[in-house]
């Protein structure tokens, strides 16, 4: 099932999401389901929160990213109740984007390297550490659980200069290929 994907300005974005019980309701269908939202949306990865489920879980498929970054190929993963437990290296600057802020790319600065502590889709608890773009995934797709957004970590002057534009998403006046509400 392919969900709409909540843009910016929809409240279920700002808040923090709920632990996913270990008898979730159909939870394969929701993890298939958000994989195939975020294909359909061409996307690298997608949390609970931007089909408006308040959740702590993300999904991603970086592959696409592999010529520039090879241990990339086939990084495909489930990510449920994730906690990340440290972040390391010096501060990156990279260009991000967001399914829920089409239309805007910004530079915005993370740490390199993180260890996170997660269930996988079968509900086994692991922890692993991650660097790189990997990381960096890692990462976004975490603040919208902690109901953040790419746009909180860029510079307050950019973010007044992007207003205009972030109003426009919020009132879902965007040209994009994939299925939007807007609440």
């Amino acid at each position: 099932m392919i969900y709409p994907v909540f843009l910016y300005g929809s409240p279920v974005l700002r808040k923090v999401a709920a632990e996913v019980p270990e008898d979730y309701p159909d939870l394969d269908h929701l993890i298939d389901s958000m994989f195939e939202t975020m294909y359909h949306s061409e996307g690298i990865g997608l949390a609970a929160p931007q089909i408006g489920k308040s959740l702590r879980i993300f999904v991603i498929d970086a592959s696409p990213l592999e010529e520039d970054d090879p241990s990339l190929k086939d990084f495909k993963r489930v990510f449920i109740n994730p906690q990340i437990i440290s972040y390391e290296g010096e501060p990156e600057k990279y260009n991000e984007g967001c399914l829920s802020i089409p239309e805007i790319r910004e530079d915005v600065e993370r740490e390199t390297s993180v260890m996170i502590r997660f269930c996988d889709k079968y509900f086994r608890y692991r922890e692993e550490y991650f660097e790189g773009i990997a990381a960096r995934i890692i990462q976004h797709e975490y603040d919208h659980l902690e109901g953040k957004l790419f746009i909180d970590r860029i510079s307050p002057l950019r973010k007044r200069l992007l207003k205009r534009k972030l109003t426009s998403i919020s009132k879902g006046k965007v040209d994009v290929r994939y299925r939007v509400k807007h609440v």
